[in-house]
C-alpha cells in the first residue's frame, strides 16, 4: 500500500509537469506522455482500492480470503495498459499519415527533451522500487503496476527520440517520434496480454504448474508416515495459494500421529509457498499397513 502510495504522489507530480513542459515545448508527444502519466495515476488508484478489499479478513461470506478482488485487480491494470497502448498506436499512426501526406508535424523544444529525461529516470526509480515490494511480499498485482510504471519510462524513451530527433536533425526527421510510439505501443500490449492472461487463469482457477505440483507430493511424501498422494487441487487466491490433498497413512497410528504428520507436511509447503497458503490435508486410511 505504501508503494503504491508514493507512486501515485509522483505519478501526480510527473503528470503535471509532463503536460506543461508539452505544452510550453511545443510537444503533443510529451502531452501524450504526460496523459499516460495520467493513465499510471488511475492505475494506482484501482491498486489501492483493490488491495486493501482483498486484506480484509476472512468472514462467513467469504471464507477463503478476499485474494481474488487483487486478482482482479491485476486484470484492470492490464487492461488500462491496454487501452494506452491503442491509443498511442492510434496517435502515432495518425502522425505519419499526416507527415506522409506532407503536413509539418510541430516541431518540439528543449524542454520538452529535459522532461523526457526526467521522466526516464524518475519511472524507472519507480518501477525498481514496485517490482521489488511486489516480489518481496508476493503480489502479482503490484508487480502488475510496476510494470506500468515501466511502460510509461518506455514511452518517455520514445518522447526523447522523437523529441530529441527533431530538435538535432531537422523537422524532416518529427516523424520519429510517431514511430517510437508505435513500437512502444506493442511493447505495451506484449506486457498487457501477458498481464491479463495470468489474471484470467486465476479467476479460471487454473492449477499451480506441473513442477509446483510435483513439489507438493515430494514435500508430502519425504514426511516419515505419510504414503500416497492423490486428488490434488491447487489454485491461486491473489498473492497465496490454495492446495487441498488427500493422504493416504497406516491405519494402525492414531488421530493424534496422523495429526502430527500432517503438521510436519504443512509446515514444509508453507515454507515454500508462503505463510498465507491455505492447506487442506485429508487422511485416508491404507488397505494394509504401510
Amino acid at each position: 500500500m505504501r508503494i503504491t502510495l508514493w507512486g501515485a504522489v509522483g505519478n501526480c507530480i510527473l503528470t503535471a509537469l509532463k503536460v506543461a513542459a508539452g505544452i510550453v515545448g511545443n510537444s503533443a508527444a510529451m502531452i501524450a506522455d504526460g496523459v499516460h502519466s495520467l493513465s499510471d495515476l488511475i492505475s494506482d488508484f484501482v491498486v489501492i482500492v483493490f488491495v486493501h478489499i482483498s486484506s480484509a479478513e476472512r468472514d462467513e461470506g467469504h471464507k477463503y480470503g478476499h485474494g481474488k478482488f487483487e486478482t482482479l485487480a491485476t486484470l484492470a491494470v492490464s487492461l488500462i495498459l491496454l487501452g494506452v497502448g491503442i491509443k498511442l498506436m492510434q496517435d502515432g499512426i495518425s502522425d505519419i499519415i499526416r507527415f506522409a501526406r506532407g503536413e509539418d508535424l510541430p516541431s518540439p523544444d528543449m524542454i520538452a527533451l529535459y522532461m523526457a529525461l526526467v521522466s526516464i529516470a524518475a519511472k524507472e526509480v519507480m518501477y525498481q522500487l514496485t517490482v521489488h515490494v511486489g516480489k518481496k511480499v508476493g503480489s502479482q498485482v503490484v508487480v502488475a503496476n510496476a510494470w506500468h510504471h515501466r511502460s510509461d519510462a518506455i514511452s518517455s524513451v520514445g518522447s526523447m527520440i522523437g523529441i530529441g530527433g527533431a530538435i538535432l536533425l531537422g523537422r524532416q526527421w518529427v516523424v520519429l517520434d510517431p514511430i517510437a510510439s508505435c513500437i512502444i505501443s506493442l511493447v505495451i500490449f506484449f506486457i498487457a496480454v501477458k498481464m491479463s492472461g495470468t489474471a484470467l487463469n486465476e479467476l479460471l482457477e487454473a492449477s499451480l504448474s506441473k513442477s509446483e505440483e510435483k513439489e507438493i507430493v515430494d514435500m508430502i511424501q519425504s514426511v516419515q508416515g505419510l504414503g500416497d498422494v492423490h486428488n490434488l487441487k491447487t489454485r491461486h487466491n491473489g498473492h497465496s495459494v490454495i492446495i487441498d490433498v488427500h493422504v493416504v497413512v497406516c491405519p494402525d497410528i492414531t488421530v493424534a500421529e496422523a495429526h502430527e504428520m500432517t503438521v510436519e507436511a504443512e509446515k514444509l509447503i508453507s515454507d515454500r509457498f508462503g505463510q498465507d497458503t491455505q492447506i487442506f490435508i485429508h487422511i485416508e486410511p491404507s488397505e494394509s499397513s504401510l
